[in-house]
């Protein structure tokens, strides 16, 4: 199992990583059709910004990317891993990856607006809650974490 930069290529298979994922917590296929230009990683997209895939016997599994706000603050902008990995480590895996990398360019702060269903796993890693947001769905608030390294 490796972690490495992804390759504008991937960008379909992230795209059905991260629609997978998001649907995972019971969402229906309606809401992830509405979702679609925010669940859609696009070769500009990779292009542009810093993304990582994990990779188990040439099968990507999982992904993250960020984009730097300023020097010192990183915005964690997606990190999903395929329905069947979830809850088997690979997500911390990914997480600590991640952390290290941060760590080893002299970050300090890292934020990310979380799903709410995955806001106990950044709980976990560190992560504090500091605001939210109503999403478009009524009534669901996504919340703003950060956690300082």
């Amino acid at each position: 199992m490796k972690i490495e930069k992804a390759n504008i290529t991937d960008n379909e298979t992230l795209t059905e990583i991260t629609k997978k994922s998001k649907a995972y917590w019971g969402y229906s296929e309606e809401q992830i059709r509405k979702w679609d230009k925010n669940l859609t990683i696009s070769q500009d997209y990779i292009r542009l910004h810093n993304v990582f895939k994990l990779v188990d016997n040439d099968l990507i599994i999982g992904y993250y990317s960020f984009i730097f706000e300023n020097d010192k603050t990183v915005e964690l902008d997606n990190l999903f891993v395929l329905p069947g990995y979830i809850g088997k480590g690979f997500g911390k895996y990914l997480l600590l990856d991640f952390l290290n990398r941060m760590k080893g360019i002299g970050i300090e702060k890292i934020t990310l607006d979380s799903e709410p269903n995955a806001a106990e796993f950044y709980s976990k890693m560190g992560f504090v809650k500091v605001g939210e947001f109503e999403s478009s769905i009524k009534n669901r608030f996504m919340p703003i974490m950060e956690v300082k390294l």
